[in-house]
This record gives C-alpha cells, structure tokens and sequence, in this order.
C-alpha cells in the first residue's frame, strides 16, 4: 500500500484593502492572530500564520492591502505585499463580490508573470445574492485563468474547508517547518502592540486611525506572575492625541482596558498595562521612525 505523501508549503493571501485578508487567516487558523476592523489598510506587516493538518503544513502570509500610496508608509506596505507573492507556491487573490476594480485589475496584472498557481477567492459571499455572483466570477475569468475560484464567506466560515483541500493538493511534498501546536511566528511584543492599535483603530475615525503606530518599550515580568507593559502610542499631529486621550483621560483609559483583557487572554497571566501617547510628527514620511517602528 503507498504511503501518503505529507505536503508543505507558502501561500500568500493578496488583495486590496478591507477585502477579508486578515479575517480569513484568523478563521482558517481558530485564533485570532491578525488585527481586524472595518477600516483599511488595517494591515501593515507581513504576518505568517501556520494550518498544520495530518497530510499537510500550510504557512499562511497576510500581506498588507494594495492600495495607491500616499505616503512613504504605504509605499512600503504596497512593496512588502508585492514581494512576498514571489516566495510562495500558491498564491490566494481575494476579491470582494463587486465590480473589478482598477487596483484588482493591477494586483492580476502583476501577479499572472509569475507563474504560479493562483486562486481567485471571492469573499462576503454572505453579503448578495447567489445569481450576482456569476457575472462576477465570469468577468474575472476573462481577465486571467485561475487555476481555482472559489466563492466563501470567511466570517461564516462558509467555504474554508474547500479552499483548505484545494490549497494541499497545490502544495508541492515537503517537511514540517513549525511544530504541531504553533500558529504564528509573530513575537507576542509584536501582537500586543497590534492590540493596542486595534482597540484605537476601533474608537477612533476619519484621519486618526491611520496616523497611529505603537510600540512596546517596556516588557516586565514581576515575581507575581504580572506583567508590567508600557506602549507608546505615535500620532502625527497634537489634536490627534487628544482625540485618543479623550475628555479627562476617559478614551485612552476604554482602549486600555479593551487592549489589557485581550492581551492577557493572549499570554495567558495578568497584565499591567501602561499607554502614552506622543507626538512624531509626520512619522508616516519618515525614513528613519518607520525602521524604528520595523517597517522595512
């Protein structure tokens, strides 16, 4: 009887903005380990989640949206998306169920040089009607040949188990890279800044989600089992720290605590939390604060 061969291997999850990207992964993981808001361009790093199954290990990449940039910070978010597609087997090209857009038509026209398989995955499929979709579908299909479509519902998790099982049999035969139990590469210091920046992104609107980094410069364990975390909070210009300081404190203190409850559910002990917010004015154009802040 022949063994079943075990299979590995990259994938990369692509599209504009606000498509599902980040969704997808945490659901296709169980654990949520990319940030998620309506807002887009939520994504700003590569992010790598691990799928690993009996018959196969697949390592996830959630690549920032791909947008017109208007700053050196989307430039550099639109370039890290674009190379990673060139280092994996299988590349997942999710859309929404709407009429193509110029940036979709961009991101195909980019990703069909480079020979690999590519599935077009249209998302929200829980948003419209079954019949809108096939128009949809056959006006991407005259723009390129994918190797698979595939309609899900990544927040119903409608879908998911397909996309799975097409993926593995894309993948080429190859080793476990990661252990059984691990999801992501991410350092937690990485994923607790991400919290942070979630919970703002959540309370705040118009320019000022966009114009907050955050960075973890204190990391204590205390004999108690408590850790001490101080995060400081970047914003461009001083009427958007107030907006996150909020009346008396009181909407940096809601951010803290919506940020403490999910961080310690992440490391699983208690969490001093301490937030500052500071001023790096125009940090988004800034070649020297976005390598401090690890964009590359």
């Amino acid at each position: 009887m022949q063994s079943i061969k075990f299979k590995s291997g990259y994938v990369s999850i692509i599209g504009r903005p606000n498509v599902g990207k980040s969704t997808l992964l945490n659901k296709v993981l169980g654990e949520k380990i990319a940030i998620v808001t309506p807002k887009p361009q939520t994504t700003r790093n590569r992010i790598i989640g691990i799928k690993t199954t009996p018959e196969a290990q697949i390592i996830f990449i959630d690549t920032p949206g791909i947008h017109k940039p208007k700053h050196l910070l989307g430039e550099m978010m639109v370039k890290e998306a674009i190379e990673v597609v060139k280092e994996v087997d299988v590349i997942l090209f999710i859309v929404e169920p709407k009429e193509t857009k110029q940036e979709d038509m961009e991101i195909i026209n980019n990703i069909s040089k480079l020979n690999k398989p590519i599935f077009l995955i249209v998302n929200k499929i829980d948003t419209v009607n079954k019949l809108e979709l096939l128009p949809i579908i056959d006006r991407y299909n005259q723009l390129y040949s994918f190797n698979e479509i595939i309609p899900i519902s990544a927040l119903k998790e409608d879908g998911i188990d397909l996309l799975l099982k097409k993926v593995i049999d894309y993948l080429p035969e190859g080793p476990k890279y990661y252990p059984d139990d691990l999801l992501t590469d991410q350092l937690e210091r990485f994923m607790v800044a991400e919290i942070v920046r979630e919970k703002i992104m959540q309370l705040t609107s118009k320019e000022v989600p966009h114009a907050v980094a955050t960075e973890v410069v204190q990391w204590q364990e205390r004999d108690d089992s408590v850790i001490l975390i101080k995060v400081n909070i970047y914003v461009e210009r001083e009427g958007q720290k107030g907006i996150i300081i909020g009346r008396a404190g009181e909407k940096l203190k809601i951010v803290g605590s919506k940020a403490r409850l999910e961080i310690e559910r992440l490391l699983g002990t208690k969490v001093f939390l301490e937030l500052w917010v500071k001023i790096k004015k125009d940090w988004r154009k800034d070649l020297k604060m976005l390598k401090l802040l690890g964009f590359k």
